[in-house]
């Protein structure tokens, strides 16, 4: 049985009271909820408690999940919230966004090879973006999401999923090269 057969399985059965499917199902989930909160804080602690909201949330909102085979996207658009909530709470998420223009989206780069010390920068460079394009970028390329999931998490139009994207990826080629500016500077 594939993991997302097991998981729709899982909550059928919590959906039915079985307290030992839901905690398996939260058990699967727990992980990789807990490192995309994490990406979005820059703060552990921060994440743990957001996590353990997230999780009091789905066991009380399982059984009106109508699909559930589209848990792990409900749960990380509950995760998008609280975190969001969160951030919001803290002024962080405002300050950032009020900063934040998009650019038009660029031609994708021809592909190259990256020096090992500019990839070993990249976690950095990802943290300091604004939260909302770290998300599209965390649910993109580490949950291999796709833009349309990711839409639907976030709950956002695609066309701010895309822009964001594209913000994100912007702000990261900028940081890249004034690495490569510096590095080379350096050598």
């Amino acid at each position: 049985m594939t993991e997302a057969k097991q998981e729709t399985l899982w909550v059928l059965r919590a959906q039915t009271g079985d307290r030992e499917a839901l905690g398996l199902l939260l058990q699967t989930v727990q992980s990789p909820l807990f490192g995309y909160i994490a990406s979005l804080t820059l703060d552990h602690h921060v994440a743990e408690d957001i996590l353990q909201e997230v999780c009091i949330i789905v066991c009380r909102k399982v059984k009106w999940l109508k699909e559930p085979g589209l848990f792990r996207p409900w749960a990380y658009r509950i995760a998008s919230r609280e975190t969001f909530r969160r951030l919001r709470r803290e002024r962080q998420w405002s300050e950032r966004m009020a900063e934040e223009t998009y650019p038009e989206p660029a031609a994708p780069p021809e592909r190259e090879e990256f020096e090992p010390e500019l990839m070993e920068q990249l976690p950095h460079w990802i943290d300091r973006i604004s939260p909302a394009s770290r998300a599209v970028i965390v649910l993109h390329y580490l949950q291999e999401m796709t833009l349309d999931e990711i839409a639907a998490v976030l709950e956002v139009p695609a066309g701010t999923v895309k822009s964001r994207l594209a913000y994100g990826l912007h702000c990261l080629r900028e940081r890249a090269a004034e690495w490569r500016t510096q590095y080379s500077n350096e050598g």
